[in-house]
Formats: structure tokens, sequence, C-alpha cells
């Protein structure tokens, strides 16, 4: 077969065409960011030589791969229910006997006392671990306490994982790529996300520091989007035959998402609002460092040496999350009078429910899958940065009254700052891409 030489001038040119528009999309993202002392080199830096392989690490073990979730909750601000039938949206959940015991039997409290069962019912009630010892009437008063307790410091809709529709899914086995899910039924998700549960720029008034604030959680909205849409491009499906699927980075789709030409200014703006995300769930992380260096503390699967190992890694990875030198500095954001604190963090908390909620109507179950994840993820993070003065009073034995967080919270943190944490990654591997290609 004969080339063709107008053909493949044309393609030369439309690959030039893509590398230059690229490089300006770098070039603008770079340096000092806004609201905040840090750079973009200091993160790339940090996250992809430092933190992101012990991250990795961590979430390949048992503790963070299995997340229980239930996927058949029908969406509450629509009636269209309608599922996406391409396989790819599809999701594999775990056969009970594959999930580790001690992960199947957690309580819902993650306390030393219920991890190790070794303590009475009478304290296992009185922490909220739920024991199969205790009678029914005493089980679902203890449910009820506990759920109660959650929903007053929750930042998102929690499955309730004692449903029948939840299920353990690994995420190792499903995870989060182009799935071929896009059009009007998911631009309605990000449009109800952002036109009515988010506060918006051009509506944000004074005062001034409620202002900030309020563009600080569009900000973070907009990030985790940039992070999911870099996901989408850089796992893309390549090819798809008989023998074979290829997923790998698709740059096309990359310019679609981020050019500023094509976005009208808004791709630069969005990849420097995940760089913003990152900080604020790098700083939490940070934060909760004393939940977890208790010694009572254990991630607990069954597995004594494992789970000992698995802590051993999960506090390395905070402390070089400490480490960081150029925090992001949340007073100016989530302090002020206790009034107003106070206020600010009940509007967040309502608005980030209602974004959890909405992923219930996602119709690909995959989507639907790691968009859960990732809004408890980050709101679990702002709750660790609402919950400062409480942290700060946690004892260093003992139960951690004043707060807490359950496994699913835990897994979801560490798992949606993996995602943010992979992002930025991916956002280096199509910069060696593109001078590859030159």
């Amino acid at each position: 077969m004969k080339e063709n030489p107008e053909l493949c001038y044309l393609c030369a040119g439309a690959v030039l065409t893509n590398l230059f528009v690229l490089d300006v999309v770098y070039q603008q993202v770079t340096g000092h960011l806004d609201d905040c002392t840090c750079d973009v080199e200091t993160i790339d830096a940090f996250n992809n030589y430092k933190l992101f392989p012990r991250l990795n690490q961590l979430l390949e073990s048992d503790y963070f791969r299995y997340y229980k979730v239930n996927l058949k909750k029908p969406c509450p601000f629509w009636d269209d229910n309608s599922h996406c039938g391409i396989r790819d949206c599809a999701v594999k959940p775990c056969p009970s006997d594959e999930v580790p015991d001690g992960i199947r039997s957690a309580s819902y409290k993650y306390s030393e006392e219920a991890n190790s069962r070794a303590e009475e019912c009478e304290e296992a009630s009185r922490l909220g671990a739920v024991d199969e010892s205790l009678s029914k009437e005493t089980q679902q008063a203890v449910l009820q306490w506990t759920w109660h307790d959650d929903s007053s410091d929750s930042f998102c809709e929690a499955d309730d994982i004692l449903s029948p529709d939840a299920e353990y899914v690994d995420l190792l086995l499903n995870p989060e790529r182009y799935t071929g899910y896009k059009g009007p039924d998911a631009w309605k998700i990000w449009n109800s996300i952002y036109e009515e549960n988010c506060f918006k720029p051009q509506n944000v008034k004074r005062p001034l520091r409620t202002a900030l604030k309020k563009r600080a959680f569009y900000r973070l909205i907009s990030g985790l989007h940039a992070s999911i849409n870099i996901h989408l491009s850089a796992r893309y499906l390549l090819q798809d035959t008989w023998s074979e699927k290829k997923w790998g980075p698709n740059v096309t789709e990359f310019q679609q998402r981020f050019d500023e030409v094509v976005t009208r200014g808004e791709g630069p703006r969005r990849l420097k609002n995940l760089y913003f995300l990152y900080l604020i769930e790098l700083r939490a992380l940070s934060k909760v460092l004393p939940f977890f260096e208790r010694p009572g503390f254990q991630l607990y699967t069954g597995n004594q040496s494992h789970d000992a190992e698995i802590k051993n890694l999960l506090l390395e990875v905070l402390h070089l999350a400490k480490s960081f030198p150029l925090h992001f500095d949340e007073n100016s954001f989530f302090a002020g009078n206790k009034k107003e604190a106070a206020k600010l963090k009940e509007e967040v908390r309502l608005h980030f429910k209602n974004i959890s909620k909405i992923m219930d109507c996602v119709g690909c179950f995959k989507c639907r899958l790691w968009g859960k994840l990732q809004t408890q993820g980050l709101g679990t993070a702002l709750k660790i940065l609402f919950s400062e003065n409480l942290i700060e009073k946690i004892p260093e034995s003992g139960p951690s009254y004043g707060f807490q967080l359950t496994r699913q919270e835990i897994v979801a943190l560490f798992n949606a700052f993996g995602r943010i944490s992979t992002s930025v990654r991916e956002l280096e591997n199509f910069r060696t891409i593109l001078r590859t290609m030159r």
C-alpha cells in the first residue's frame, strides 16, 4: 500500500500542533499557586520522588485495597436511573471469602478495643463496636448511636455498609480509567455539582475571609474534576481487540480536557486547582498523624505480622506528609471566630453532603465507585481540618472519644489522596511523552 504524502504531512502537522498546545499548557502550570506559599515544582519533586512510591505501596495492601460500597442506591435528585451498558463501566465485587476476616468483622468505630475484641461487651458497646456476641437489641442501639454520631460531623452521605446491597470491591481489580461513559448524562452530573452545590467564584461576595473560604471550596471541586480527567486521559483504551485490550496515555484526550484554547482558558486553571487540592489533602494527612500514632491503633485484617508492617508503612507515609516544607496554611480558610467558623463548617458540610449524594446518580458503575470513594476521601480530609482542636486533645493511649474515623473513612482518605498523587505523577508522564515526541 502506497503512502499518501499529503496525509502524512497533515498527521505530522497535527502532532506538532498538539505538542505546541501542551507546551503552552505546561508553561502556564508552573511557579507560585494562588492562595498558597507553595509552587508547582516543589510539589512535583516531593510527590513524584518521595511520597508517591511509598503511598502506592501502602494502597496495594489488603487493608486499603478493599472498600465496601453500595452501588445500587437510587439517584435522590432525578428519576432517570439509566445505567451505562458499556462493559468497562461494570464493577466486579469480591466474593466474601476473598476479603480478609479481620476486615469483614471490623468495628464501626475503629479503636484499639474494637480491633482486638479483648474488652468486655459493655466496653465495646460504649466505643461503638458492633460485636456479634451482643444481643440484637443492643447491636441496634449501638448502630443508632454510631449513625447519629457520624452524621453530626460527617461531610459525606456515607453508605449503609450493613445493607444487603453493600459489597466489598477490590480497588486494584477495578481501577479508575476511561470507560466510554460521556455525553449528556456525564455532563448532567458535573453541572449539578457546579451549578447547584458548589460556591461559584462569581457568586462569592464579601466579607473577604468568607469569600476566600468559599473560593477554596470551589477550587477543591475543580481540582477533583481535573484529577479524574487526568486519570481518564492517562489510562485510555487505546486498543480493543478479541485478543487483548491496551490502556495507556492519550495525548489528544488530555489536550481536549486541558488545552487553554479548547477549554477557553479553563484548562491551566483546572490543573492549578489540582495542585491546590493536593495541598489540602496533604495537610489533612499531616494533621491526623496523632490519631494513627497511638500505640493501640491497629490496621486490623487478622494477619498480625502483616498488620504491624503496614502500620509502620502508614506512619512512614504520614511522617513524610508532615515533612513537606511548604504546607498549606489552613488557618486563613478554616479558622476565624467560633461563630463564623461553625457557620462555615456547617455550610461546607451540607454542600459536600449534597455532592456525595449526586454520586448515586452516576450511570457508570465504575465511575460511581471511584466518585463515591473520592468524595468520601475529600470529605474526610475536610472533617480532619475542621477538627484540629479535637485531634490535638487525643490521648496517647485509650480511645479518642472526641475524634473518630471509621475504617471506610480511612480507606477513602488514603485512596482519594492516592488518586491525586497519581494525577500529579501522570502530569510528569505526559511531559516525558512530549519530550520524546519532539
